[in-house]
């Protein structure tokens, strides 16, 4: 028997290489989203916790008193713009940590309250520039650019007067109120009060 003249050879595809073939594709995308997720996930741990630039910092009674210029920051976990800020934080450090003391002081812990109360803190990221002697000679409130702040410590270092002093960026605010039993457990995250002093 012959096949008519138009008639094109039929092409059967099992229905086995077709399965075959659509779960290649499958297991190709999910290891392909398994690395994105690996990788997206490496370079977000990359930027420092809070936590762990606190722990680095130089302890505060060690900064007033070893004749370096100092940078004080007040920062909450909670804090968004702080949180911002924390790899500019570390690169600064490291360009800087040798000639300038970098010390994290957590509003959230009452330990430093009266240092809160005598720089009046009421908004954070709240910097304090503190010359060779711990006598504050300038602040800063919120997200700071990294040249801003690097300019500040270049003239902190050099003994000159700040070009970027009293700078005010985005800050979360908090309640640092004493109340009268002696407790102080304001919720950190109220962002309508004030510290009056």
């Amino acid at each position: 028997m012959t096949s008519p003249p138009n008639s094109q050879p039929t092409v059967t595809t099992s229905p086995t290489l077709i399965t075959r073939l659509r779960n290649l594709v499958i297991v190709g995308m999910a290891i392909l989203l398994s690395v994105a997720l690996f990788l997206g996930l490496r370079i977000q741990t990359q930027t420092p916790s809070l936590p762990s630039l606190a722990a680095a910092s130089t302890p505060l009674n060690v900064a007033l008193t070893n004749q370096q210029p100092t940078l004080i920051e007040f920062y909450a976990d909670w804090c968004t713009s702080c949180q911002a800020m924390a790899r500019d934080i570390q690169a600064l450090k490291a360009e800087y940590g040798d000639r300038v003391n970098f010390v994290m002081l957590n509003v959230d812990n009452s330990k430093w309250l009266p240092e809160v109360l005598h720089y009046r803190v009421d908004g954070i990221p709240h910097f304090v520039f503190l010359d060779r002697q711990g006598q504050a000679i300038a602040s800063s409130i919120g997200e700071q650019p990294r040249p801003i702040l690097a300019a500040n410590l270049e003239a902190l270092i050099a003994g000159e007067p700040l070009p970027y002093s009293q700078v005010l960026g985005r800050t979360s605010e908090f309640d640092a109120t004493i109340r009268p039993d002696g407790e102080n457990t304001a919720n950190p995250q109220s962002h309508g009060a004030q510290v009056r002093g």
